[in-house]
């Protein structure tokens, strides 16, 4: 390692400020930093250390994704095949042609086949993701001048995982521009946003294309549409249309995560891995986290009391809530973005609760739009910076009272 480090150190200056490579610093640096660990030192006053940079940051959120990612592999294919076992055809596209070229064969019963099948859709969304997201970080870093920062990294896995496996590769390429340049860079770079990044990137493919986003033919790989006894709705669609819909559906895989929707988002089980991460490593805020689920609860109970004659979404139960649709994904990774959430720790409450109330309100009230985790956190990173003022200010007043006494 230190004839790496020499070698290292003797290109510095080829990519210091006045060097020949100067407008590359950002490319060295963050190259720089992922091998060796930073020799700078605090100097000055506050003399705030800790262990964890943002680069750190950023990667034990990817690692707290990989149950997510597995799962989302795994599901992806085990639901196509599951559907082409009940009569749907294989869809016509280049993966499918790639599996059957292969010699594989559709059993869903094997898992390591679900995985291969899930693999051949997840993994271009995730890379075509990754790449954008990479040009549009160093390209922000080269024009500002500053480090490239791995926030990147998180915003092109939490992506993919939102988006329905059938989604063309084009629009996952204008969506993450989208949400990096326009949720992000536009406003500084990671750390200056009050928007999520893949959730402003989610929210404009669901307005542009919502025929790609929505409805029941994006979420499973397979052409069923011409077989009568197989749906490919999501169970929360399904449960705001037709009463009763939930009263034969398995909890069990629901929370599992053995239903249609989004690549990573369908299993609570996986969330929770994640959340267990994040809360051990102190990067997931639990303020917050317990707000969204007592406003869900509240919210929820609320409505299930009073009750509708005309909308089936006011008699579902907030158990069912937490494991259908995005809730419990949007939870543990989008609603505690350190950099779009509140900051103080009533804040986080404060910030958790509405957005547990309000994907409550946005399902069930608007039955046109069953899923409401998007537009509820980003809706209240928008109030964020009131939630932590209200704090402060709160504060202040407090200790005001106690000097005047």
């Amino acid at each position: 390692m230190k004839i790496l480090r020499d070698l290292h150190d003797k290109a510095d200056p080829l990519f210091a400020k006045g060097g020949p490579l100067e407008k590359l610093y950002p490319l060295w640096e963050a190259h720089d930093t992922a091998m060796f660990t930073p020799g700078e030192v605090t100097r000055t006053a506050p003399h705030v250390r800790d262990g964890l940079d943002l680069k750190r940051m950023m990667i034990t959120v990817v690692v707290a994704l990989v149950p997510c990612i597995v799962f989302a592999m795994y599901n992806t294919g085990y639901q196509a095949m599951l559907a082409i076992s009940e009569g749907a055809a294989p869809l016509d596209d280049w993966r499918m042609a790639i599996y059957q070229g292969l010699g594989l064969s559709f059993d869903h019963t094997y898992p390591i086949l679900c995985v291969i099948f899930g693999a051949l859709y997840f993994l271009p969304v995730w890379i075509a993701g990754m790449i954008v997201g990479a040009v549009v970080e160093i390209g922000g870093a080269i024009i500002r001048g500053h480090e490239v920062n791995e926030g990147f990294l998180v915003t092109g896995m939490l992506l993919p995982l939102t988006l329905p496996p059938t989604i063309p590769l084009w629009m996952v390429v204008l969506g993450m521009a989208f949400g990096l340049i326009f949720g992000k860079e536009v406003f500084g770079g990671t750390g200056t946003n009050f928007l999520n990044p893949a959730l402003t990137a989610r929210a404009f493919l669901f307005f542009a294309y919502p025929a790609w986003m929505s409805g029941d033919a994006p979420w499973i790989a397979a052409d069923f549409l011409s077989v009568d006894s197989f749906s490919g709705a999501t169970w929360l669609a399904q449960a705001a249309v037709t009463p009763g819909a939930l009263e034969n559906a398995s909890f069990a895989d629901a929370f599992w995560g053995f239903v249609p929707g989004s690549m990573g988002e369908t299993s609570a089980f996986g969330a929770l891995l994640g959340m267990g991460i994040l809360l051990v490593t102190r990067i997931g805020s639990w303020q917050t986290i317990t707000g969204v689920t007592l406003g869900t609860i509240v919210m929820a109970s609320m409505l299930n009391g009073i009750g509708s004659s005309t909308n089936p979404m006011f008699e579902v139960p907030f158990w069912w809530h937490m494991v259908l649709g995005g809730w419990a994904f949007g939870m543990v990774y989008m609603a505690t973005d350190p950099v779009s959430s509140a900051f103080t720790s009533q804040g986080k409450f404060v910030y958790g609760l509405g957005i547990g109330v309000l994907v409550i309100l946005i399902r069930v009230v608007n039955p046109a739009y069953p899923e409401g985790m998007m537009l509820a956190i980003l809706f209240m990173n928008m109030f964020a910076p009131l939630c932590d003022h209200v704090v402060k200010n709160a504060n202040v007043q407090r200790r005001l009272a106690r000097s005047g006494a």
